[in-house]
């Protein structure tokens, strides 16, 4: 689970769709499809059509996994914020209805945009 009183994921870098397929594919629900995913050196983070799912692999060898359901329902706000010049990272900040606040941040290639409209279709 999330510990959302440090919750942050950083670096997080744009990977295909089908890089975490088959850990995520038994806990997806009909008609749920994977949108956008990020991959830190281990972790991952999935964007569908109906949640945000972190995947946190622990242990020496990665045996055992994590995974975190986050509603697009449960979201109250959210903000981005997009590279610069000298800060090269584009950020998310998601703040989830009874349990807190999220950041997640990405490198320069990630469109944050697109994360913005998806969850914008999802909560407005």
């Amino acid at each position: 689970m999330i510990d959302f009183e440090n919750a942050k994921y950083l670096k997080l870098s744009p990977v295909e769709n089908d890089s975490f397929a088959k850990l995520v594919q038994p806990i997806l629900v009909p008609g749920e499809d994977v949108i956008q995913s990020f991959q830190t050196v281990r972790d991952g983070i999935l964007f569908t059509t109906k949640r945000i799912i972190t995947i946190n692999i622990q242990g020496v060898i990665g045996k055992k996994k994590d995974f975190t359901s986050l509603p697009y329902s449960k979201i109250q706000a959210f903000s981005i914020e997009s590279a610069g010049i000298f800060d090269l990272d584009n950020e998310l900040e998601l703040w989830f209805s009874g349990l807190g606040k999220i950041r997640f941040e990405f490198d320069a290639k990630a469109n944050v945009a697109e994360l913005c409209r998806i969850i914008s279709e999802q909560v407005l």
